[in-house]
């Protein structure tokens, strides 16, 4: 089982058991009595400064967990709006939830840099920062989230050790409601920048991710069962999909998108877990990728639980030197340790590519490989511009399990060459990259690799 599959069961688990796990101190501060997150009785609303008015301190040392949690909850006790502010300096935080419901608004103003501590030994579990089961929910203020992630980056096995160990995601967005991000950064996370669950209506706007390349499963955002998740004008720069979505994801709007280096833009994996839920109404629309393994793509497992994933759509999208511009790979199979003898059974339908265009780092620009036991239907691609300029000659595409409708400019020529095939009679399993993702959420709800 691949690290996004973990955690996929352990996003799953999410829904059914909420954390009780108290952060642990570091550095100078002992955590006071009482529970963690949850609204207590009173609380009076307006501005409160974790620094001037609960004790924290911007010296790396002292832990801003227990000033922040007793800020939280006296803005989460209050039916006024209120608004807590982490103020420009660097402070040190072991571990935070904070967790409605709330009885009012709670803005969040993040204006100085907050490291959780570099030795991935230290978590008990996979969570760094969660917001949990809050509607009305801000965030803001230029401030940066740093995972400290190098240590953990080389540690990380997951991709020959089937039972290794989860480090924990920089921040978690559970069960949000009404909920706007902005002007924030996420950097070197150790597993996940940002996992979104059963959220509905959020949206993250000028919001930076910046891993480096070579670390492993970071993805930027990864969204699982929500409805109604918005992206827009943001940079993300990691080591794994830039935004990655799950089964349950609905109506999800990706917009003015920058993505690069990391490995592309991905629905999925689908079809690894029982009872998956469907993937309707995606949009990912003027975006450009740079440097990156893939560029946008939409994957299952063979011999897959069944599935469906309707009304996905990638449009005035820019490639420079992606490797695998456009894919649909229904035989996605990291480490080839899959069942390729029988086709996946997630359905894949009404799905356009339009107005793609730029350069490709690899032959192959444009592969579709469908399931041979249930082919993809009402694909559509429309002025596709790929150019690659490599030694073994011109651009190609490869197809299998489908009839797309063709309109515009074709370069290169969409599906004049037969995929080739596997002993089961479907396409020859496309290479992956290391690490591969899946999830109740589509990579483990948290996400799925490659």
């Amino acid at each position: 089982m691949c690290v996004k599959e973990i955690i996929t069961v352990i996003s799953v688990l999410l829904l059914l058991f909420p954390s009780t796990v108290k952060p642990r101190a570091v550095g100078g501060a002992q955590p006071a009595g009482g529970p963690q997150g949850g609204a207590p009785e009173g609380g009076g609303g307006g501005t409160l400064d974790v620094v001037a008015q609960f004790g924290a301190k911007a010296d790396e040392k002292t832990d801003l967990s227990q000033p922040l949690l007793n800020a939280w909850k006296e803005a989460c006790a209050s039916p006024a709006p209120s608004q807590i502010v982490i103020p420009a300096g660097t402070f040190l935080l072991s571990r935070a939830a904070l967790e409605g419901p709330c009885k009012g608004p709670v803005d969040i103003q993040v204006q100085g840099t907050i490291k959780a501590p570099p030795d991935p030994s230290h978590f008990k579990d996979d969570t760094w920062v969660i917001f949990s089961r809050i509607e009305g929910f801000t965030m803001s203020g230029g401030g940066i989230f740093d995972g400290q992630g190098a240590l953990a980056w080389s540690k990380n096995d997951c991709h020959k050790n089937k039972k290794c160990t989860l480090f924990p995601i920089n921040i978690r967005f559970n069960f949000l409601t009404n909920a706007y991000i902005h002007d924030i950064t996420t950097k070197d996370s150790k597993q996940f920048n940002v996992n979104v669950l059963g959220c509905k209506n959020i949206t993250f706007e000028h919001f930076t991710v910046s891993n480096p390349e070579h670390s492993l499963n970071t993805d930027g955002i990864h969204i699982g069962r929500s409805d109604g998740v918005t992206i827009l004008h943001s940079e993300i720069k990691t080591g794994d999909d830039c935004i990655s979505l799950g089964d349950g994801s609905k109506n999800v709007v990706v917009n003015g998108i920058s993505c690069g280096p990391g490995h592309g833009i991905s629905i999925g994996s689908l079809g690894k877990y029982k009872g998956e839920e469907p993937v309707a109404g995606i949009k990912i629309a003027n975006c450009t990728i740079t440097n990156t393994m893939n560029g946008v793509r939409i994957k299952s497992w063979p011999a897959s639980y069944p599935g469906t994933a309707s009304d996905m759509h990638f449009e005035d999208i820019t490639m420079d030197n992606v490797s695998n511009p456009i894919i649909i790979d229904q035989q996605y199979c990291p480490w080839n340790q899959c069942d390729l003898k029988n086709p996946s059974r997630v359905k894949l339908s009404n799905i356009s590519f339009k107005n793609i265009r730029g350069t490709a780092a690899g032959k192959e620009a444009v592969k579709i490989i469908c399931s041979a036991g249930f082919p993809c239907e009402g694909v559509e691609l429309a002025d596709i511009d790929l150019t690659y300029t490599g030694p073994d000659g011109p651009a190609i595409s490869q197809c299998s399990n489908v009839s797309p409708k063709l309109s515009g400019k074709q370069n290169p020529p969409i599906c004049a060459a037969p995929a080739p095939t596997s002993p089961g009679g479907q396409a020859g399993p496309a290479k992956a990259s290391p690490g591969g993702k899946a999830s109740p959420g589509g990579k483990a709800s948290l996400g799925a690799t490659a």
